[in-house]
């Protein structure tokens, strides 16, 4: 039996609106660099993720040919969130007998993402840029992809980033590819997180780390960050959350957040994301409301 071979493919960050209250003038707002990674074996392949534009679409399909690995017979998405599986519908017209799945309850939040409300928020951030139509992942029956011989288990991690997450192990290689459970190099998504989500999100990192992997890839990643050692992105990630949630508990404002983090770290791609968890924090923006209340005589 033939050994899998991964290869991961990572877009560029990507320019955003820039009208932005607390936004550093003349900075470009970007989208974070995003993976998809394909596991083949003996003329088979799987695409774990498949970024979102219909360029990116068009460009990880002639990657996934140039890669001569024969037949895609499955696209698998990790999390309901468009940026990992709107590129999808362009793939599948290179590949059009490949099927899109997801774990059921990833695949019900990725649903929602393609309804008219939702493609109108992400028209706004990507104009012209996004399939109209974007095909939705079917539930995945079971827990496992297979590649060859080879059986590839994907994991519901719970709530992370986003209320169903889940991450496909290899156990033979020794890799997890985590979505969005882990981030490399990057800002973390907390948008409308809460002190219990993020304590959810750390179970999830620890859920990874119970299966003893040796390389973590991510579904976000900074171009320059090292390698995808699994020790250090999880002991990361794990830091980064705990850190903002010490800010988010004793920061009064957006900007005193946003620049709480960004002085811990400065270094970290995608500022954007840290201004979009920073000006979404349901539980400041209650102290902060309460904080101005009129107060009764």
């Amino acid at each position: 039996m033939n050994s899998l071979q991964v290869s991961t493919y990572l877009s560029g960050y990507k320019p955003i609106p820039n009208s932005l209250p607390d936004w550093e003038p003349g900075r470009q707002a970007t989208w974070p660099a995003t993976t998809a990674t394909l596991i083949s074996v003996d003329g088979q392949a799987v695409l774990i993720d498949s970024l979102m534009t219909i360029t990116e679409g068009a460009e990880l399909g002639r990657w996934i040919a140039r890669s001569a690995v024969g037949e895609l017979t499955s696209i698998y998405v990790t999390h309901g969130h468009a940026d990992h599986f709107f590129g999808a519908t362009t793939v599948l017209e290179q590949f059009p007998d490949a099927r899109l799945v997801a774990r059921p309850e990833v695949a019900d939040a990725a649903r929602e993402q393609t309804s008219a409300g939702y493609l109108q928020v992400w028209t706004s951030f990507f104009p012209g840029q996004l399939t109209k139509h974007p095909a939705a992942p079917n539930p995945l029956s079971g827990n496992t992809l297979s590649v060859g011989q080879h059986d590839l288990v994907t994991i519901d991690v719970g709530h992370t980033d986003i209320a169903a997450s889940s991450v496909v192990h290899i156990p033979e290689l020794d890799i997890v590819i985590s979505g969005d459970v882990a981030y490399n190099g990057m800002h973390m998504w907390l948008a409308g997180s809460t002190a219990a989500t993020r304590h959810s999100w750390m179970k999830a990192l620890d859920a990874i780390e119970a299966l003893h992997p040796r390389e973590v890839i991510t579904g976000h990643k900074d171009p320059v960050a090292p390698n995808d050692d699994a020790a250090r992105i999880l002991d990361e990630s794990r830091s980064y959350l705990a850190n903002f949630n010490h800010a988010a508990a004793s920061c009064d404002s957006p900007r005193d957040l946003l620049r709480a983090v960004l002085d811990r770290y400065p270094h970290l791609g995608n500022p954007y994301t840290l201004w979009a968890a920073a000006h979404d924090q349901p539980e400041m923006l209650v102290r902060a409301a309460e904080t101005h209340a009129p107060q009764s005589s």
